[in-house]
């Protein structure tokens, strides 16, 4: 029988944006996951199948200087860090994979801020 939650429902939207979205060795993918919390954000070459970077709100280079991450301004952080991340790997093209979540609050100002910084997508 098929649950009726919110966290079923996200994973379907997932499920469906996974389908047409992938990332090659040129063009990885930025992954974004949020719990109440937290943020974390990494970005994946599907093709070898390993994560090139990551961050999350948990990171120390996050936790040094700030204390809670499950709002917007801790959202734009990780968006500033996963960009300076990828540009230091050499990476300025990926494909941006939002989770399922809906484009807004949180997701949006990560996405807004590594586009700020430098990252196409």
């Amino acid at each position: 029988m098929k649950e009726n939650t919110t966290h079923y429902s996200r994973k379907m939207r997932h499920k469906r944006v996974r389908k047409k979205v992938s990332g090659k060795s040129d063009r990885p993918r930025l992954v974004v996951f949020k719990s109440s919390k937290h943020i974390y954000a990494q970005i994946i070459d599907d093709e070898n199948r390993r994560t090139i970077t990551s961050i999350s709100t948990l990171s120390t280079i996050y936790r040094e200087k700030h204390q809670y991450g499950g709002n917007i301004s801790a959202a734009k952080i990780i968006g500033e860090l996963i960009a300076g991340q990828a540009l230091d790997k050499g990476l300025k093209k990926i494909v941006f994979d939002r989770g399922g979540y809906l484009y807004h609050g949180r997701i949006k100002a990560l996405a807004d801020s590594a586009r700020e910084r430098g990252l196409e997508f």
